[in-house]
């Protein structure tokens, strides 16, 4: 699976964006869906996740503030961020894969990554 995410940028804190990500070709309905994050210097870590079913897993972190979704029709995942902070500035990265214990390993397919950056 072929996937291109979009809808980075550099918002200020308190702000929104809405990260897409788009699968070329091959069909998402059964497939696990997640986020994740790296700023610099860091570990690369888990925002969101879905799985096959639809239940949704969250950092901390981002509870209640972030919220991933994905659209069938158009085989593409999005996370919707709100009331960014400095904090979450780093590149994001969409993975997909065939089980929700493969997302965040090698078994899945991974975008190629957006950067957020969030000022204070």
């Amino acid at each position: 699976v072929q996937l291109q995410a979009s809808g980075g940028g550099l918002v200020q804190a308190g702000g929104s964006l809405r990260l897409s990500c788009a699968a070329s070709s091959v069909s998402i309905s059964t497939k696990a869906v997640g986020w994740f994050r790296q700023a610099p210097g860091k570990e690369r870590e888990m925002v969101a996740r879905m799985t096959t079913s639809g239940v949704q897993t969250y950092a901390d972190s981002v509870k209640g503030r972030f919220t991933i979704s994905k659209d069938n029709d158009k085989r593409t995942v999005y996370l919707q961020m709100d009331n960014l902070k400095p904090e979450d500035t780093a590149v994001y990265f969409c993975n997909v894969a065939s089980n929700w214990k493969f997302l965040g390993g090698s078994r899945g397919s991974w975008g190629q990554g957006t950067q957020v950056t969030v000022s204070s």
